[in-house]
């Protein structure tokens, strides 16, 4: 990554609601093939960050920049079509719709047949176009190992599989920046340590750029190349893993520990 421009910049983003403020003259950057991850206490500005970049919100200061290209006011739809996927905090599925379906949604804009071609189906090529997508979207379910479900009604389906659903929607998109808000809540261990695994593999292998939000500290030491830490809507730590969790600023304000009392710790143990 040495010598290449960031593929995010965020410059200074601010965001307030009606005066109270979510974010506070943020500033940070994402290089090319990172894994990043923005950690903190609840209510820290971690979801309001990433909606800033994927276009739900925008920013009252500051601009997002993505590629060398300034998004801030750029819609949703429009970033999707720069390469950005992202998952949700509370899932976003159809729950009505097929497994295979939902997934086959995060390829929509990929589509280059409209709804006049379209109806030439099978004379202008919009069959192929549509298999080649399959293919694709086979490919993502293979990877996730959830071939056994892909006919499955999405809303019958246990939380954690749903989790990996969604998470397949947001690669099909075929994303060069991946947003994951918090894509390991509400499993067990190892539902987790599966999702750690697929993540870890779409960064390494597939080449995804991650910006992940996440609570489990053991996950995102163990898999993250640099850490963001928020608290009250400010930056108050950012570097590698080990470094941020060494931080006292960060101990106090999101492991709550006080560095007199982290001093204090092996004094006490020791009588």
């Amino acid at each position: 990554m040495t010598g290449e421009s960031p593929l995010l910049e965020v410059r200074e983003v601010s965001l307030s609601f009606r005066g109270v403020r979510a974010l506070s003259h943020v500033t940070f950057h994402v290089g090319r093939g990172e894994l990043f991850s923005i950690i903190g206490p609840n209510g820290a500005g971690k979801t309001s960050m990433l909606n800033c970049i994927s276009g739900r919100y925008t920013p009252t200061e500051g601009r997002v920049v993505i590629d060398g290209r300034d998004v801030t006011a750029m819609k949703p739809s429009a970033r999707a079509g720069l390469g950005i996927g992202r998952t949700f905090q509370n899932l976003a599925l159809f729950n009505h719709m097929t497994v295979l379906d939902n997934i086959m949604v995060g390829r929509h804009h990929l589509l280059r047949n409209n709804v006049a071609t379209g109806s030439l189906y099978w004379f202008v090529g919009a069959q192929r176009e549509e298999l080649a997508h399959r293919r694709q979207v086979e490919e993502i379910i293979d990877f996730l190992e959830i071939t056994p479900i892909r006919k499955a009604i999405a809303g019958t389906l246990p939380y954690g599989l749903r989790k990996r659903v969604e998470l397949a929607r947001a690669v099909a998109l075929k994303p060069h920046l991946l947003l994951l808000d918090e894509p390991m809540a509400g499993m067990n261990l190892e539902e987790k340590e599966d999702m750690a695994r697929y993540i870890n593999d779409l960064n390494a292998e597939w080449g995804m750029t991650v910006v992940m939000i996440e609570h489990d500290m053991a996950v995102v030491v163990d898999i993250s190349d640099r850490v963001l830490v928020l608290d009250f809507g400010r930056k108050i730590a950012e570097g590698e893993p080990d470094a941020v969790m060494a931080d006292a600023d960060v101990k106090k304000a999101y492991l709550g520990v006080d560095a007199e009392d982290d001093r204090a710790a092996p004094a006490a143990a020791a009588q």
